[in-house]
């Protein structure tokens, strides 16, 4: 069955900053409510889903709700905002002229210019123009300094102001990563045919800042094998060796080997290739040598846990116009669910 795109979409342009997930919290915990036997909030803000079976077998399933974004720092004397990046924030190549969302606690969000604080002209001849840096971009909210200062108070989060969209046969979004992962749980829950593992459905804070809420809520839930599912970079695009694309769009749902957190699980690793084989479900593996994901914080809590991470290829990750093949997420639906039925038969010793 095709993946819910109103869902996607909602997802999608809810904002979320690390450690500002609440509006996001709200809806998964709508949304996963009628799937699992029970949801609970964790003191850190991570929505618990709790599918009951076997104590002996329990998967976790973990997917971020945080979006890279940023907070004010700092508002000056004229009413301009200044930033703090959360998760990175943006490369400063993509920042430029953007439009961004201001979100107070009220509840109100004020649409505002992002611009750098530099006058741009032409190079002169032999001059090496020098490259933006995040700390020159400012908020421009087009009103009088009074204005800014009782709307907008400093620790305000900002996120990208850019939706949801179909692009031919992909989707185009800010924040693909990883509510793209939320999606693909849900969805994978949805077309489960049945289960015997206790399945725990984790939609994790602050992963952008240290994976903060997969540590927590792994420690608690002791689970016997993780699951991770995230967006990985597709550089399949102008500009890269086809050996550096790490990932490509259309070619299936990316199964882990390792990353710059983990090296997962070559046992589980096998289980996930066995099924999309046998299924028939389009696959490619992945070794992306930098980055991490939620199931490297997972991995090494307690005595070790199974841990892979199940990766949606996405193009042009941490920009406004993230981009992931719609083929490609039905699969990582399709392998998901396929493997959550027979998770109780997998033997991860090593």
């Amino acid at each position: 069955m095709p993946v819910d795109e109103a869902l996607f979409k909602r997802l999608a342009e809810t904002p979320g900053v690390p450690g500002r997930e609440e509006q996001v919290r709200r809806l998964v915990r709508e949304e996963l409510t009628p799937l699992v036997d029970e949801v609970r909030v964790d003191a850190l803000g991570n929505v618990i889903g709790t599918k009951r079976g076997r104590a002996d077998v329990r998967v976790m399933i973990a997917a971020h709700m945080d979006e890279i974004g940023f907070l004010v720092r700092y508002i000056d004397e004229r009413g301009f905002l200044r930033l703090q990046p959360l998760g990175g924030g943006m490369g400063p190549l993509q920042m430029n002229a953007q439009r961004v969302l201001v979100h107070s606690d009220s509840g109100a969000s004020l649409r505002g210019a992002l611009q750098l604080g530099r006058t741009q002209g032409p190079p002169q001849p032999g001059e090496t123009p020098s490259l933006p840096r995040q700390d020159e971009f400012f908020v421009d909210l087009g009103l009088p300094a009074e204005a800014v200062r009782e709307a907008v108070r400093v620790g305000d989060f900002v996120t990208m102001d850019r939706g949801f969209e179909r692009a031919g046969d992909c989707y185009l979004s800010k924040a693909i990563d990883d509510r793209v992962g939320l999606l693909v749980m849900l969805e994978a829950l949805r077309a489960l045919r049945g289960h015997e593992a206790t399945i725990y459905a984790v939609a994790t804070v602050q992963e952008e800042v240290g994976l903060r809420g997969a540590g927590v809520s792994g420690y608690a839930l002791e689970p016997t094998v993780m699951i991770a599912v995230d967006d990985s970079p597709a550089r399949d695009y102008p500009g890269n060796p086809p050996e550096s694309s790490i990932t490509r769009l259309g070619g299936g749902a990316a199964i882990k080997i390792m990353d710059g957190s983990l090296i997962c699980n070559p046992r589980l690793v096998r289980h996930f290739r066995d099924i999309a084989e046998r299924e028939e479900i389009p696959h490619q593996l992945e070794i992306l040598p930098f980055g991490g994901t939620d199931a490297g914080a997972v991995q090494r809590q307690r005595g070790g846990v199974a841990a892979i991470t199940l990766s949606i290829p996405c193009r042009y990750t941490h920009t406004v116009n993230e981009m992931a093949s719609v083929s490609d997420v039905q699969a990582c639906v399709d392998l998901l669910a396929r493997y959550l039925e027979e998770a109780h038969t997998g033997d991860y010793a090593l």
